[in-house]
Protein backbone atom coordinates (compact mmCIF):
# COMPACT_ATOMS: atom_id res chain seq x y z
CA UNK A 1 0.00 0.00 0.00
CA UNK A 2 3.10 2.33 0.57
CA UNK A 3 4.11 2.39 -3.08
CA UNK A 4 0.75 3.97 -3.64
CA UNK A 5 -0.64 5.55 -0.67
CA UNK A 6 1.57 7.57 2.05
CA UNK A 7 -0.28 8.43 5.35
CA UNK A 8 -0.75 11.75 6.49
CA UNK A 9 -2.54 12.43 9.77
CA UNK A 10 -5.80 10.23 9.31
CA UNK A 11 -5.99 10.37 5.74
CA UNK A 12 -4.13 9.22 2.62
CA UNK A 13 -2.49 11.06 -0.19
CA UNK A 14 -1.80 9.39 -3.71
CA UNK A 15 2.04 8.87 -4.10
CA UNK A 16 3.77 8.91 -8.10
CA UNK A 17 2.97 5.13 -8.28
CA UNK A 18 -1.19 5.86 -7.15
CA UNK A 19 -1.40 8.32 -9.66
CA UNK A 20 0.48 5.97 -12.42
CA UNK A 21 -1.82 3.23 -11.10
CA UNK A 22 -5.06 5.43 -11.91
CA UNK A 23 -4.02 6.79 -15.37
CA UNK A 24 -3.39 3.11 -16.03
CA UNK A 25 -6.84 2.15 -15.06
CA UNK A 26 -8.47 5.31 -16.89
CA UNK A 27 -6.94 3.69 -19.96
CA UNK A 28 -7.69 0.62 -19.45
CA UNK A 29 -11.32 1.85 -19.31
CA UNK A 30 -11.07 4.03 -22.36
CA UNK A 31 -10.27 1.23 -24.09
CA UNK A 32 -13.07 -0.88 -23.01
CA UNK A 33 -14.86 1.80 -24.37
CA UNK A 34 -13.89 1.09 -27.73
CA UNK A 35 -15.39 -2.42 -27.57
CA UNK A 36 -19.10 -1.57 -26.79
CA UNK A 37 -21.63 -4.07 -27.80
CA UNK A 38 -23.21 -2.75 -31.19
CA UNK A 39 -26.65 -2.75 -32.67
CA UNK A 40 -25.71 -5.55 -34.28
CA UNK A 41 -24.82 -7.58 -31.55
CA UNK A 42 -20.97 -7.53 -32.32
CA UNK A 43 -18.03 -5.83 -30.36
CA UNK A 44 -16.50 -3.23 -32.41
CA UNK A 45 -15.13 -0.01 -32.16
CA UNK A 46 -17.28 2.61 -32.56
CA UNK A 47 -15.61 5.91 -33.06
CA UNK A 48 -19.29 7.53 -32.70
CA UNK A 49 -19.66 6.29 -29.12
CA UNK A 50 -16.42 6.75 -28.16
CA UNK A 51 -16.60 10.20 -28.88
CA UNK A 52 -20.23 11.17 -27.44
CA UNK A 53 -18.95 8.78 -24.38
CA UNK A 54 -15.92 11.30 -23.97
CA UNK A 55 -17.91 14.34 -24.34
CA UNK A 56 -19.92 13.04 -21.38
CA UNK A 57 -17.27 12.29 -19.18
CA UNK A 58 -15.33 15.64 -20.33
CA UNK A 59 -18.71 17.82 -19.56
CA UNK A 60 -19.39 15.85 -16.12
CA UNK A 61 -15.99 16.89 -15.23
CA UNK A 62 -15.94 20.40 -15.93
CA UNK A 63 -19.26 21.17 -14.44
CA UNK A 64 -18.05 19.56 -11.34
CA UNK A 65 -15.99 21.87 -10.50
CA UNK A 66 -18.94 24.73 -11.12
CA UNK A 67 -19.89 24.46 -7.16
CA UNK A 68 -23.20 26.00 -6.51
CA UNK A 69 -22.42 24.77 -2.89
CA UNK A 70 -20.13 22.74 -1.27
CA UNK A 71 -20.53 20.61 1.80
CA UNK A 72 -18.01 21.32 4.87
CA UNK A 73 -16.89 17.34 4.42
CA UNK A 74 -16.83 16.77 1.58
CA UNK A 75 -19.63 16.70 -1.55
CA UNK A 76 -21.39 19.47 -3.69
CA UNK A 77 -24.13 20.32 -6.05
CA UNK A 78 -22.36 21.09 -9.25
CA UNK A 79 -23.81 22.28 -12.52
CA UNK A 80 -25.71 19.00 -13.33
CA UNK A 81 -22.57 17.33 -13.44
CA UNK A 82 -24.08 14.23 -12.48
CA UNK A 83 -26.57 14.33 -15.56
CA UNK A 84 -24.09 14.34 -18.34
CA UNK A 85 -22.93 10.80 -16.87
CA UNK A 86 -26.03 9.52 -16.35
CA UNK A 87 -27.02 11.04 -20.08
CA UNK A 88 -24.33 8.25 -21.89
CA UNK A 89 -26.31 5.43 -20.15
CA UNK A 90 -28.78 7.13 -21.58
CA UNK A 91 -27.18 7.20 -25.35
CA UNK A 92 -25.45 3.69 -25.13
CA UNK A 93 -27.14 1.84 -22.63
CA UNK A 94 -25.76 -0.03 -19.26
CA UNK A 95 -22.49 -0.96 -20.65
CA UNK A 96 -21.57 2.59 -21.84
CA UNK A 97 -22.91 4.12 -18.51
CA UNK A 98 -21.00 2.22 -16.42
CA UNK A 99 -17.85 2.50 -18.26
CA UNK A 100 -17.82 6.48 -18.38
CA UNK A 101 -19.03 6.81 -14.94
CA UNK A 102 -16.00 4.44 -13.76
CA UNK A 103 -14.14 6.55 -15.62
CA UNK A 104 -15.39 9.41 -14.67
CA UNK A 105 -14.84 8.37 -10.99
CA UNK A 106 -11.34 7.74 -11.75
CA UNK A 107 -10.87 11.35 -12.76
CA UNK A 108 -12.34 12.35 -9.51
CA UNK A 109 -10.25 10.70 -7.70
CA UNK A 110 -7.38 11.89 -9.65
CA UNK A 111 -8.54 15.56 -9.27
CA UNK A 112 -10.28 15.50 -5.53
CA UNK A 113 -8.78 12.26 -3.82
CA UNK A 114 -10.00 12.05 -0.29
CA UNK A 115 -9.05 8.55 1.36
CA UNK A 116 -9.18 7.58 4.89
CA UNK A 117 -8.88 3.16 3.99
CA UNK A 118 -9.01 1.47 0.60
CA UNK A 119 -12.69 0.07 0.98
CA UNK A 120 -13.41 3.61 1.38
CA UNK A 121 -12.13 4.67 -1.86
CA UNK A 122 -13.69 1.70 -3.33
CA UNK A 123 -17.05 2.88 -1.89
CA UNK A 124 -16.99 6.44 -2.86
CA UNK A 125 -15.77 6.62 -5.59
CA UNK A 126 -16.08 3.26 -7.86
CA UNK A 127 -19.28 2.49 -6.55
CA UNK A 128 -20.57 5.66 -5.90
CA UNK A 129 -20.03 7.25 -9.22
CA UNK A 130 -20.12 3.91 -11.40
CA UNK A 131 -24.23 3.76 -9.98
CA UNK A 132 -24.68 6.76 -12.33
CA UNK A 133 -24.34 4.51 -15.22
CA UNK A 134 -26.87 2.47 -14.30
CA UNK A 135 -29.14 5.13 -16.52
CA UNK A 136 -27.99 3.05 -18.82
CA UNK A 137 -30.58 0.63 -17.78
CA UNK A 138 -33.45 2.55 -19.45
CA UNK A 139 -32.15 3.83 -22.65
CA UNK A 140 -34.75 2.34 -24.72
CA UNK A 141 -37.65 3.51 -22.35
CA UNK A 142 -40.31 5.83 -22.32
CA UNK A 143 -39.61 8.70 -19.89
CA UNK A 144 -36.02 7.15 -19.98
CA UNK A 145 -33.70 10.01 -19.86
CA UNK A 146 -35.47 11.05 -16.44
CA UNK A 147 -35.99 7.44 -15.19
CA UNK A 148 -32.15 6.70 -15.98
CA UNK A 149 -31.09 9.71 -14.24
CA UNK A 150 -33.47 9.45 -10.88
CA UNK A 151 -31.65 5.76 -10.58
CA UNK A 152 -28.11 6.96 -11.31
CA UNK A 153 -28.36 9.46 -8.73
CA UNK A 154 -29.81 7.09 -6.16
CA UNK A 155 -27.47 4.49 -7.27
CA UNK A 156 -24.90 7.08 -5.79
CA UNK A 157 -27.10 8.30 -2.89
CA UNK A 158 -27.42 4.44 -1.37
CA UNK A 159 -23.17 4.12 -1.73
CA UNK A 160 -22.31 7.56 -0.29
CA UNK A 161 -24.75 6.83 1.96
CA UNK A 162 -23.34 3.37 3.04
CA UNK A 163 -19.87 4.91 2.67
CA UNK A 164 -21.26 7.89 5.60
CA UNK A 165 -22.55 5.25 7.84
CA UNK A 166 -19.41 3.06 7.73
CA UNK A 167 -16.42 5.13 7.71
CA UNK A 168 -17.82 8.31 9.01
CA UNK A 169 -20.76 7.65 10.95
CA UNK A 170 -18.22 8.35 14.37
CA UNK A 171 -19.51 12.47 13.13
CA UNK A 172 -22.82 11.85 13.82
CA UNK A 173 -22.91 12.09 17.74
CA UNK A 174 -21.72 15.80 17.44
CA UNK A 175 -24.92 16.10 15.91
CA UNK A 176 -26.60 13.91 18.19
CA UNK A 177 -28.00 11.37 15.20
CA UNK A 178 -27.47 8.20 14.09
CA UNK A 179 -25.26 7.27 11.79
CA UNK A 180 -27.74 6.10 9.15
CA UNK A 181 -29.78 9.44 9.78
CA UNK A 182 -26.91 11.43 9.94
CA UNK A 183 -25.44 10.23 6.59
CA UNK A 184 -28.54 10.15 4.91
CA UNK A 185 -29.15 14.39 5.42
CA UNK A 186 -25.67 14.67 4.61
CA UNK A 187 -25.10 12.85 1.42
CA UNK A 188 -29.21 13.43 0.68
CA UNK A 189 -28.67 17.41 0.57
CA UNK A 190 -26.38 17.87 -1.72
CA UNK A 191 -27.27 14.71 -4.20
CA UNK A 192 -30.99 15.89 -3.66
CA UNK A 193 -30.89 19.59 -4.34
CA UNK A 194 -28.86 19.05 -7.65
CA UNK A 195 -31.11 15.93 -8.27
CA UNK A 196 -34.44 17.90 -8.26
CA UNK A 197 -32.26 21.17 -9.79
CA UNK A 198 -31.54 18.53 -12.84
CA UNK A 199 -35.05 17.26 -13.35
CA UNK A 200 -36.97 20.75 -13.21
CA UNK A 201 -34.61 21.61 -16.15
CA UNK A 202 -34.88 18.12 -18.28
CA UNK A 203 -38.92 18.68 -17.55
CA UNK A 204 -38.65 22.15 -19.73
CA UNK A 205 -39.76 20.60 -23.18
CA UNK A 206 -37.35 22.43 -25.23
CA UNK A 207 -34.46 21.15 -23.26
CA UNK A 208 -35.84 17.35 -23.55
CA UNK A 209 -36.58 17.77 -27.23
CA UNK A 210 -33.41 19.18 -27.61
CA UNK A 211 -31.43 15.95 -25.43
CA UNK A 212 -33.41 13.97 -27.84
CA UNK A 213 -32.30 14.97 -30.62
CA UNK A 214 -29.03 14.22 -29.90
CA UNK A 215 -29.58 10.67 -29.02
CA UNK A 216 -31.08 10.63 -32.84
CA UNK A 217 -27.60 12.06 -33.98
CA UNK A 218 -25.77 10.00 -31.55
CA UNK A 219 -27.54 6.81 -33.21
CA UNK A 220 -27.76 8.17 -36.31
CA UNK A 221 -26.77 5.30 -38.16
CA UNK A 222 -27.64 2.69 -36.10
CA UNK A 223 -31.25 3.66 -37.45
CA UNK A 224 -30.02 3.61 -40.56
CA UNK A 225 -28.80 0.24 -40.54
CA UNK A 226 -31.82 -1.06 -39.36
CA UNK A 227 -33.62 0.48 -42.02
CA UNK A 228 -31.46 -0.52 -44.61
CA UNK A 229 -31.64 -4.16 -43.35
CA UNK A 230 -35.52 -4.20 -43.40
CA UNK A 231 -35.64 -3.45 -47.06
Amino acid sequence: MSFFLTQVEDTYELTSGGYGLLVVLLILSLVAACFFTGKDQKNHFSVKMLVFASMGVTLAMVTSMIKIFKMPMGGSITLFSMFFITFVGYLYGTRAGLTSALAYGLLQLIIEPYIISIPQLVCDYFLAFGALGLSGLFHNKKYGMISGYVVGILGRLFFSVLSGVIFFGQYAADYGMQPFTYSLAYNGLYIGSEGILTIALLSVPAVRHALKRIKYMANESDVRDRFSKAA
